[in-house]
């Protein structure tokens, strides 16, 4: 696979001494879903956190995750380590952002309902900050401030300063191609793993566009990143056995992924040759996908990546969720909503204040945007409801309301996380739809991406990274922890591959 895992597998492999590395990619370049991700990464930053003022109202968010229940031991070691550094931090009278390593991994864990493997975590968690500075180091530019992006629930948000996920894909084929010994096979699928008669992992067989097969022999390993399966209706039928969406036929609802990519193509290949698999019925959705097709596309930059300073509302005008909380409550909270849809409602104040110059998160202006159906765009409230076909004096009563909350802290959903006041036109509407989004179960791993038979025993020869694995986001991915994966198991899985070879 030639994603963000893949790609950042190959470059490690290569940085650690392999001779040769190929990257076979199915579709007609490389890029997988990290293509059109939403460009955002996880990580503790104190330069940048340092910037962030912590309020009352944030902080009952460490209060309220350290009150909780444990799990296990590990998780209650986890709660007393974060409960020193908390009050270690309150002792020093900072107020800066608090964040760190166990932090992060304790929302993550606490976040996913703590059914992932938490080493696992712990593995995504420690390693985002040097993944982050590793991927700078190769060329990626990220904008210079902090922010939460949708779902991510703290304010350790990274943006890039390319549209969606083209600068990690352009970083690291600009990488690969300044690199000696490595092959890239566009329109070349992975068919099946090739065993020997000990069941190691020995090559791979393929098939390109034209119809050719080829054998692959792998004198090192061969790393699967081919990414999930929400593209797969079979799949999805298959291991939707989750309580959470037990209500809704997921084959049939959108996907935000490309629908070449996300097959389950790996996890087949992975499968055939004795490898277990893990929490399959963890499947994601995301509130980001347009209504026309489900494309993680043509929305307002601060749709993804400024929740402080937008509201969602029905097609009644009202609010209906906390818009700082965790993915799979507030889509499930949009299944339930007129139409199983909603708008992001966001106003001239904030980051930017001329919509006729603003760009969409891909690239688009807001006029095309518009042109196309996309967003609505009005002057005042009263203009924004006639166009939306709801009544102007709820839609009023709702901004009014929130803006009372953005004054007292206090907020009817729970929500914590505040910047603005909505108050001065041009108004955006943009109409969003819960989509497919994330599988978060598939190969199992240990904690140095070496692919386990059902037994618990590495398969000598078999790795994988990135979203074809299970048991690092359990029952619900953080936003923006997907490209943090990529990077953070990309790299780990050329390194161990080196290294079981030394």
């Amino acid at each position: 696979g030639g994603g963000g895992a893949g790609l950042a597998a190959a470059i490690s492999a290569k940085q650690q001494g392999a001779e040769t590395v190929l990257v076979i990619e199915k579709m007609g370049a490389c890029g997988g879903d990290t293509l059109v991700c939403g460009a955002i990464y996880n990580c503790p930053d104190e330069e940048l956190q340092s910037q962030v003022v912590m309020s009352d109202a944030t902080k009952t968010t460490v209060e309220a995750t350290l009150a909780k229940e444990p799990v296990s031991e590990e998780h209650k070691a986890l709660q007393e380590k974060v409960a020193a550094e908390w009050q270690a931090y309150l002792d020093g009278g900072s107020q800066g952002l608090f964040d760190n390593a166990d932090w992060y991994t304790l929302q993550t864990y606490d976040g996913g309902d703590c059914v992932a493997d938490l080493s696992l975590v712990s593995v995504l968690c420690d390693n985002a900050k040097d993944g982050y500075d590793w991927i700078k180091s190769l060329g990626m530019e990220f904008n210079d401030v902090i922010g939460q992006g949708a779902g991510s629930l703290w304010q350790r948000t990274h943006t890039s300063t390319m549209q969606m996920g083209t600068g990690f894909i352009s970083t690291y084929v600009n990488t690969l191609a300044g690199m000696e010994g490595v092959d890239i096979m566009t329109s070349t699928t992975g068919k099946e793993l090739v065993t020997n008669e000990n069941g190691d992992v020995v090559g791979v067989k393929a098939e390109d566009v034209n119809g050719n097969a080829y054998t692959f022999t792998a004198t090192k390993g061969v790393i699967l990143a081919t990414g999930g399966f929400a593209a797969n209706g079979s799949m999805i039928a298959e291991y939707n056995t989750d309580d959470k969406w037990a209500a809704t036929d997921l084959s049939k609802v959108k996907t935000t992924n490309r629908y070449g990519c996300s097959q389950g193509d790996g996890i087949t290949m992975a499968l055939a040759a004795g490898a277990d698999l893990t929490q399959m019925e963890q499947i994601q959705l995301l509130y980001l996908g347009n209504t026309k097709d489900g494309s993680l596309t043509k929305y307002p930059p601060r749709c993804v990546n400024g929740t402080d300073q937008e509201i969602f509302i029905n097609k009644n005008g009202e609010r209906f969720v906390q818009e700082d909380g965790r993915r799979d409550v507030i889509c499930l909270a949009v299944l339930s909503q007129p139409d199983s849809m909603f708008y992001f409602l966001e106003s001239a104040d904030g980051d930017y204040t001329d919509i006729a110059t603003a760009i969409s998160a891909d690239g688009f202006t807001f006029q095309y945007l518009e042109e196309q159906g996309y967003i609505v765009v009005a002057d005042t409230l009263d203009e924004m409801a006639e166009k939306l076909g709801m009544d102007a004096e709820t839609l009023k009563a709702t901004v009014d309301a929130f803006n009372a909350s953005v004054e007292s802290g206090v907020d009817e959903f729970g929500r914590t996380l505040f910047s603005v006041q909505l108050t001065n036109g041009p108004w955006v509407a943009t109409a969003r739809t819960a989509c497919l989004h994330h599988t978060m179960g598939g190969v199992h791993i240990d904690t140095a991406c070496r692919v386990l038979n059902a037994e618990g025993t590495a398969i000598k020869g078999l790795y994988a990274a990135g979203e074809i694995t299970g048991g690092i986001h359990g029952g619900n991915r953080l936003g923006g922890n997907a490209v943090v994966d990529t990077v953070v198991f990309g790299k780990l899985a050329g390194e161990t591959v080196m290294a079981d070879n030394q």
